[in-house]
């Protein structure tokens, strides 16, 4: 399906496209230097800056310089997106981590939006975990930002589903219709018909609650005792009854 988005956009909405197939790309994995010290995640990503043959730099030229819409194809593998795709997206906490120390957003203007197939289930779990990440990386969304297939956990006949996908008219119609909302949320982006407005730190990634000092012991005791009681009370007025 994500040949039929791309062949869609050029063709037919007259876009420019780029695919990058992460098989074929060889590039290391994320060596965790933020969980030694937030300083040390830099951008450019220090592993593309100090290893010559790592390629994931063409994954960073494309989604922070170049593309205005950025459209993730991923099967699903075990209930969840491909090992693949979380070696990617590891790598790019280096682009989510300048909202953290630098104040700096680069993922700016950028929509994304998804296509999921797979002969397991867990669409709904996947398509969380990748609006999730896109979203905190500053991406925006079409509406219905995502189309999916899949024939469920039963299913083992995998060269069916392969058949069924390329043989079906509605999930190309639906793919051709994801790629025209992604691109009509982008030209309104790029045009700046979506204002900007500043980026609070409060409940975002490293930000402190700066409570005032007022906010004494007493107080939060009975606030948590208030909370305790009223979840038990409604715990016990759910359970069913076992005869």
């Amino acid at each position: 399906m994500l040949g039929v988005a791309l062949d869609y956009a050029r063709t037919t909405l007259k876009l420019e496209t780029q695919c990058i197939q992460l098989r074929d790309l060889t590039f290391r994995p994320c060596e965790g230097f933020y969980s030694k010290a937030a300083q040390a995640c830099t951008w450019p990503c220090s592993i593309t800056q100090m290893d010559p043959t790592d390629q994931l730099d063409r994954v960073y030229e494309s989604i922070v310089h170049w593309a205005d819409v950025i459209l993730v194809s991923t099967p699903i593998r075990w209930g969840s997106a491909s090992s693949l795709y979380f070696k990617m997206v590891e790598r790019m906490n280096c682009i989510q981590n300048q909202e953290t120390i630098a104040n700096t957003h680069l993922l700016k203007n950028k929509v994304a939006a998804f296509i999921i197939m797979g002969g397991q289930d867990n669409v709904q779990g996947v398509a969380r975990q990748l609006m999730t990440f896109w979203a905190e990386v500053g991406c925006q969304f079409p509406q219905f930002p995502f189309i999916a297939h899949s024939r469920g956990w039963s299913a083992e006949d995998m060269e069916r589903n392969v058949c069924e996908v390329q043989n079906s008219r509605e999930l190309r119609a639906a793919t051709q219709q994801l790629v025209t909302r992604a691109a009509d949320m982008a030209k309104l982006m790029v045009g700046g018909q979506v204002p900007e407005h500043p980026l609070a730190g409060g409940g975002r990634k490293a930000h402190t609650a700066n409570s005032p000092a007022a906010c004494n012991k007493s107080t939060r005791c009975r606030i948590q005792d208030s909370i305790c009681r009223t979840v038990s009370v409604r715990i016990r007025s759910c359970h069913p009854k076992i005869d």
